[in-house]
C-alpha cells in the first residue's frame, strides 16, 4: 500500500482543506517555488519562524506577503536599516502629560505574521532585541512583560551576496529560527511562466492587493495543535537524537546544534506528515526537514571551509551515517 494513501485516524479534514486554500491562493501569483510555499506553510504549522535566504527577486519577500495575506491575521512588515533601533521594533515608553505617567506604545512586532526584510542589516543591539520575542513570545519592557497575541511567525529575509552595510546573524538569533529556506532561481520554464503571470495581472503589487484571506487566525491555532498530537514513534525520536549528536562529534563541524534543533526536527517532521495527508512521521519525513532546520545551527571548521565544503553537505555525510529505523 501507498504510504501517502493511507487512512489516517486522525481527522485532518479541515487541515488538508486549509492547506490546499492557501496554496491555491499563492498559486494565483507566484509562479513555481513549490518548496519556499511549502516550507513557509510547514513552518507556520509547527509554530516557528522561518529565515528565507536568496538573491534579490526570487520572491522572498512576495511569498512572505502573499502567506500572510492568506491569514485573516494582523501583518506587519518591517525594513531593517543600519540605523534602527530596539524601540523602533518592541516599542517604547512615552510620557502622557494628562495622566502624569509613562505609557507603553508597542511597536511594529505585536502582529500575528511579521516579515523582517533584510533582517541582517540591522545591528547587532536591534537583533538582540528579536531574543526574548521570538523565544518566548513576549516583550519586557520597564519591568513588565507584555505577552504577543497567537498566532505569531516571524518570517526574515536576507540575501548572501551582498556584504556591505550587513551583519552577522548573532548564532543565538539563528538558533530561534526554525529553519532556513534557500531560494534558488526558478527553471526557464517557470520564468516564463512567471513573464506570462505578470504579462496579464499587470504586475505582483496589484495581485497582493486583491488576495483574500481563506484561513482565520484562530483555525491557524487549532491545526497547530492538532499538529502536536501526530503520531512519533520511540524509535524516531531516537532517529532524530542520533542525527543531532552526530554533529556535536563530527571531525568537520565546530558548532553541533542543539537539543533545540532536535525540537525543531521533530515538530517540522510532523508538519511535513500532515501535509502529506498522514498521521504518523516517517523517516522520508525526518530525512525530507533535516537540512533546513540544522544548515544554519551548524558551523563548519576552518579547514572544511577552506575545501569549499557547505553545511549541506556535511548533513547528508551525517544522514549516510546514521542507520535508518525501519
Amino acid at each position: 500500500m501507498d504510504i501517502n494513501t493511507f487512512e489516517p485516524r486522525t481527522d485532518l479534514a479541515d487541515l488538508h482543506e486549509a492547506v490546499a486554500a492557501i496554496r491555491s491562493e499563492i498559486a494565483k501569483v507566484i509562479v513555481g517555488q513549490h518548496q519556499l510555499i511549502d516550507l513557509l506553510m510547514t513552518g507556520m504549522l509547527a509554530n516557528g519562524h522561518i529565515l528565507v535566504e536568496g538573491v534579490p527577486g526570487v520572491a522572498k519577500t512576495l511569498a512572505a506577503k502573499l502567506l500572510a495575506g492568506t491569514i485573516d491575521a494582523k501583518f506587519s512588515r518591517i525594513q531593517f536599516t543600519p540605523d534602527l533601533m530596539p524601540a523602533d521594533v518592541l516599542g517604547t515608553s512615552i510620557f502622557n502629560p494628562q495622566s502624569k505617567e509613562f505609557e507603553y506604545k508597542k511597536g511594529p512586532i505585536f502582529g500575528n505574521i511579521i516579515l523582517i526584510d533584510e533582517i541582517n542589516r540591522a545591528p547587532a543591539k536591534t537583533q538582540a532585541a528579536l531574543f526574548e520575542v521570538m523565544e518566548e513570545r513576549q516583550i519586557t519592557n520597564d519591568g513588565v512583560s507584555h505577552q504577543l497575541d497567537a498566532p505569531f511567525m516571524v518570517v526574515a529575509t536576507q540575501n548572501p551576496i551582498e556584504q556591505e552595510g550587513t551583519y552577522r546573524l548573532p548564532e543565538a538569533q539563528l538558533d530561534r529560527f526554525l529553519f532556513k529556506v534557500e531560494v534558488k532561481y526558478p527553471s526557464l520554464q517557470d520564468e516564463i511562466g512567471i513573464l506570462q503571470s505578470a504579462n496579464e495581472q499587470g504586475g505582483d503589487h496589484a495581485a497582493v492587493q486583491h488576495m483574500k484571506p481563506v484561513v482565520s487566525a484562530s483555525t491557524v491555532i487549532r491545526l497547530q495543535q492538532k499538529v502536536r498530537t501526530i503520531i512519533m514513534e520511540e524509535k524516531l525520536l531516537s532517529y532524530v537524537a542520533a542525527l543531532v549528536n552526530q554533529t556535536r562529534n563530527n571531525p568537520g563541524i565546530y558548532l553541533g546544534a542543539s537539543p533545540r534543533a532536535s525540537i525543531a526536527v521533530m515538530n517540522c517532521a510532523k508538519a511535513v506528515a500532515v501535509m502529506n495527508r498522514r498521521d504518523f512521521v516517517t523517516p522520508d519525513d525526518v530525512v525530507y526537514i533535516l537540512p533546513h532546520v540544522l544548515r544554519h545551527r551548524i558551523i563548519l571548521t576552518p579547514e572544511r571551509e577552506m575545501e569549499g565544503i557547505t553545511p549541506d553537505e556535511v548533513i547528508g555525510e551525517i544522514l549516510k551515517a546514521v542507520e535508518v529505523p525501519r
